[in-house]
């Protein structure tokens, strides 16, 4: 493996898998140079996951980490007593997994119908030494997520319900499609129990507060699912965020 400092491969030199990944630009296989990414290919494997499926269960060894690149996925903890909280959700390019870690911490369920491509931890340990661009990509990561579950903290212990609502809604905008910035159309990908949980809400509460934004012009709702943001800003300031 090249374990040069050098730049980012070029679309032209990297594996035809790679070239045709939808999250190559974003996530930390941006970071490598072409032979990197042959190596890595390699020994990758992608493969569909589909919705309500366990990528990895809390407890168990981890042999892979993953990349994902479509669709959402969902993590939680469960307490010694069976209950459970969902901790956090992911999306494309991001990658799953804490390198270096032996048992999973988390349990991570598809939420939507998913694809991964998912690589051995032994190699992806090994270049985490290695690549120090990889490393750094890793890293930015992890604290990107650790920023966004401060973010998280205050919405949980200080907005209102409708913020509470409208914040989750705007996550989603914000995350669901890795080639926008914002989507003003997306099928919700938790159930409403799910966003109740998420959210420290009940079901009940979750339904009214959705009524109160469609009813407001904020959102639009088809097929109970399918959510419309006719205006990002007025979702935005919706949820309280500055």
């Amino acid at each position: 493996m090249d374990t040069q400092n050098s730049k980012p491969y070029a679309d032209s030199e990297a594996p035809q898998v790679c070239r045709a990944c939808e999250a190559r630009h974003g996530g930390v296989c941006a970071t490598l140079t072409a032979s990197q990414l042959v190596e890595l290919n390699k020994h990758s494997t992608r493969r569909k996951v589909d919705a309500g499926s366990e990528v990895i269960g809390q407890g168990e060894q981890v042999s892979s980490y993953s990349n994902i690149l479509a669709g959402v996925v969902k993590l939680s903890k469960m307490m010694a007593d069976g209950r459970q909280q969902i901790v956090g959700l992911q999306f494309a390019p991001d990658f799953m997994g804490r390198p270096f870690l032996e048992e999973s911490s988390l349990t991570a369920e598809a939420a939507t119908d998913a694809e991964i491509c998912a690589f051995p931890r032994a190699l992806i340990d090994r270049m985490v030494t290695q690549v120090p661009d990889f490393e750094r990509k890793l890293h930015s990561q992890s604290l990107k997520e650790l920023d966004e579950a401060r973010d998280w903290m205050l919405t949980l212990g200080r907005k209102t319900a409708q913020e509470k609502v409208a914040s989750f809604l705007y996550l989603i905008a914000t995350h669901i499609d890795p080639m926008k910035a914002t989507s003003t159309t997306f099928d919700l990908p938790l159930s409403r129990a799910d966003i109740a949980d998420f959210l420290g809400l009940t079901i009940e509460t979750v339904s009214r507060q959705m009524t109160k934004l469609r009813k407001e012009g904020i959102i639009v709702i088809e097929n109970n699912r399918h959510v419309i943001v006719p205006d990002p800003r007025r979702l935005r300031n919706a949820a309280g965020i500055d």
